[in-house]
């Protein structure tokens, strides 16, 4: 957003609006539910079961949270926002304040059996179409897999190169003890001391966690509120949906890669049915032929907490943001505006025409500049239900 428009922008926003959004943002700036739910002994628990030959389930430790969960919701559920003139920017605000009471609920109960069930009433779980989906891509043949030939140095450099060369500020650091290969939290590109991965995945992987995760989060500090940098509710169907899409448009996409999302769907679903952490993992190893390493991690994902059902939304994010893609035409750019959920675009869209949210001013590369995507991909793509 250039500075006379950014400028014009707040003026025409009324100072109690500010203020009240102001007020959100400095509340819920410590709810990070996914560095919550991090385990602080990874590392150690997986060379423990590794070295017990899978005989002991892990036992994961946490960081505590410093929240006072009871005092922060109180908080939240008394800002005033029958202030809010604009009928759909309050709308959104409720529920973006009952969205992040929820995410109060899952980090008051880390390590709990509680926490299940405040993921499952947030993030749901996988529907009879999703496990389909996952059973397809899984039934799939296997491509010709290159060896892993970047290091978390070599990732860190390329991150850097994608960083300055798209224009967008971040962080870098690499760390050790994380599932992920890589994450962003905030303008921090955290990258895990372990990961070993190929070229094409690393170009994926910067298309993903730079060009949409990092990349919304900036447009969203840039808008004149800050509630979309905040991020609408359950905006990770949204969020990777678009990361998985950028991933595919960037032409550094693979069949791996989706067996990958598929077999997080059939972990999720194993996680909540059998609640046995070794049995989900004998069921990526034995049945799906996955490495010790794959299976473990997928298995960690999605027992972490007490129970993490996010990760079947990767598969079920990419067809619905597919269709999107295919169906919204130039808007479809408006979800790149901050942290958006597509349950929420038309509302966005509406704001974007009052002049209360701004256009984005980053557009992902991958969907800037798409590259010709390999056909036997595309084909398979077409056919998720």
């Amino acid at each position: 957003m250039e500075l006379n428009n950014m400028a014009q922008a707040y003026e025409s926003i009324p100072s109690r609006l500010l203020a009240i959004d102001e007020s959100l943002t400095q509340l819920v700036s410590d709810i990070d539910i996914l560095s919550s739910v991090n385990p602080i002994n990874y590392a150690h628990e997986r060379e423990r079961f590794m070295s017990n030959k899978y005989s002991q389930e892990p036992k994961f430790e946490y960081q505590k949270s410093p929240l006072d969960t009871h005092q922060s919701k109180r908080r939240l559920y008394e800002l005033p926002l029958e202030e809010i003139e604009d009928t759909q920017l309050q709308k959104l605000y409720v529920d973006v304040i009952q969205s992040y009471a929820d995410k109060l609920d899952q980090v008051d109960t880390i390590g709990t059996q509680d926490f299940l069930y405040n993921s499952l009433r947030y993030y749901g779980e996988p529907s009879a179409k999703d496990i389909a989906n996952a059973h397809f891509i899984l039934h799939l043949p296997t491509e010709e897999i290159s060896k892993p030939d970047q290091d978390s140095h070599s990732i860190a450099q390329f991150m850097n190169r994608f960083a300055q060369k798209n224009g967008y500020e971040c962080e870098i650091q690499v760390l050790d003890g994380m599932l992920a290969n890589a994450l962003v939290s905030g303008i921090k590109v955290r990258i895990n001391k372990a990961a070993h991965i190929t070229t094409d995945e690393l170009e994926a992987l910067a298309h993903h966690e730079m060009g949409v995760h990092l990349l919304t989060t900036l447009n969203g500090r840039r808008q004149p509120l800050n509630v979309l940098s905040l991020g609408c509710p359950a905006n990770t169907n949204t969020q990777e949906g678009l990361a998985i899409l950028c991933e595919y448009l960037s032409g550094h996409f693979s069949i791996k890669r989706l067996r990958t999302l598929a077999l997080r769907v059939l972990a999720v679903e194993s996680m909540i049915k059998d609640r046995d952490f070794r049995q989900t993992f004998r069921l990526l190893k034995e049945q799906y032929h996955t490495s010790d390493v794959q299976a473990f991690t997928i298995t960690s994902r999605v027992y972490r907490g007490g129970g993490f059902t996010k990760d079947y939304l990767y598969l079920r994010g990419f067809r619905e943001v597919l269709n999107a893609y295919d169906q919204l035409g130039e808007d479809f750019n408006l979800l790149l505006c901050g942290k958006t959920e597509l349950k929420y675009f038309d509302m966005i869209r509406s704001l974007v025409n009052k002049g209360i949210f701004a256009r984005p001013d980053l557009i992902s590369p991958a969907l800037a500049k798409p590259q010709q995507t390999n056909p036997i991909h595309r084909y398979i793509v077409s056919a998720l239900k």
